[in-house]
């Protein structure tokens, strides 16, 4: 809502059925938001293609719920795309909750090869190869607008008369493989797809599928071969190589998972260090709403949001022994948190704490889900 204050805008959200309490929890709130409550996990693609049926705006913003959007980051966007001479859909600079950069934000189509690299690890063990990392466009400078193949279904920003000739989602595609589809519709029908670098989202991941687990795999095997049926003629061989990329995935998973449970088992549980970035208003008013809310935490202080005190974050968390860092959001904007926490990533676990929906957020790894204490 914050990054859509200076536009024209229409905000819809489609519930798949979650059992979170979401309905509940939304009820009275938002008036400005269009809620759509499905009574069943319909999926990715045909949740958000009955939206768009709804939708009346020029442009046209897929996005996924787990992601925070600098206040700025809707209007340079449509900015850049009305600055194009030939008609383009958009994606953005993406980071995790803990300030690091997201691959999927800039991606080339998944051919036999490319594919095979991506599961079989090579694409990971050589970040920054043309070859290897084809699938990530690692050759590609990360901070530089361009163009490229395949836009991240996190965040798709599509002109409405785009979509109205090349259509929207493949229904076909229940989960993951549905944006490359219709990136991959959007290039062949002329038009082109930018990664835009000028602005940067968090997007938590991790809220679906655990990356790396059997059950992603399989997910995105099953993805892919769709996306080769209907793409690719080669589809046999392009089969066997990614059953090889799929095998050499789930040895590699495998070892990496039983590294991860003899790491975890042998490592020690630190205490939450506590230092909350708000103003002191904030601050007095967060810690009353803690404390009856029954949440013990260990504060070691408190710094103004201010850039001067932003700037030196890193050291003064180093100083204060502090492990968990909350922003207070209504006094410091999204764009300035963003901007932040990238800075100095995995300095410590970021949460964001919204006096709207009295909630405390976080997501300190891509690989699994977050976590969320309500503040009643």
């Amino acid at each position: 809502m914050k990054a859509c204050a200076n536009i024209e805008a229409e905000i819809l959200v489609i519930d798949n059925n979650s059992s979170d309490g979401s309905k509940d929890f939304f009820a009275g709130k938002f008036p400005e938001v269009h809620f759509i409550w499905h009574d069943e996990n319909i999926g990715f693609a045909k949740a958000n293609n009955l939206a768009l049926q709804e939708c009346s705006g020029e442009y046209v913003l897929f996005l996924n719920p787990d992601t925070i959007l600098p206040e700025d980051c809707l209007e340079k966007c449509t900015s850049f795309l009305e600055a194009q001479t030939t008609q383009s859909a958009l994606g953005v600079r993406m980071i995790d909750g803990s300030g690091n950069f997201l691959r999927e934000s800039k991606r080339g189509f998944p051919s036999p090869s490319t594919s095979l690299f991506k599961l079989a690890g090579l694409a990971k063990l050589f970040p920054h190869s043309k070859i290897f990392a084809r699938y990530y466009l690692g050759n590609l400078d990360e901070h530089k607008n361009q163009e490229i193949d395949v836009l991240a279904g996190a965040f798709m920003m599509i002109p409405k008369k785009i979509l109205d000739e090349v259509g929207s989602f493949d229904e076909s595609f229940f989960m993951y493989g549905e944006d490359i589809d219709l990136s991959y519709r959007i290039q062949k029908a002329g038009y082109k797809n930018y990664y835009f670098a000028d602005s940067t989202i968090i997007h938590f991941k991790g809220e679906s599928t655990k990356k790396g687990s059997l059950n992603y795999v399989r997910m995105f095997h099953k993805a892919m071969m769709l996306f080769v049926k209907k793409h690719y003629k080669k589809a046999r061989l392009f089969s066997i190589l990614m059953r090889i990329g799929i095998a050499c995935n789930a040895v590699l998973s495998g070892i990496g998972n039983l590294f991860k449970k003899i790491f975890s088992f042998s490592k020690r549980k630190k205490e939450r260090q506590t230092l909350i970035v708000a103003n002191e208003a904030e601050f007095n008013s967060l810690l009353m709403i803690m404390q009856k809310a029954g949440l013990v935490k260990m504060i070691v202080g408190r710094i103004n949001n201010e850039p001067a005190e932003l700037n030196d974050l890193k050291a003064i968390i180093k100083k204060r022994v502090a492990n968990e860092i909350v922003f207070c959001t209504d006094s410091i904007s999204f764009k300035t948190i963003i901007d932040t926490i990238q800075h100095i990533p995995n300095a410590a676990e970021f949460e964001f704490y919204t006096a709207c929906g009295s909630t405390i957020i976080s997501s300190s790894s891509k690989d699994s889900s977050g976590e969320y204490i309500l503040l009643k």
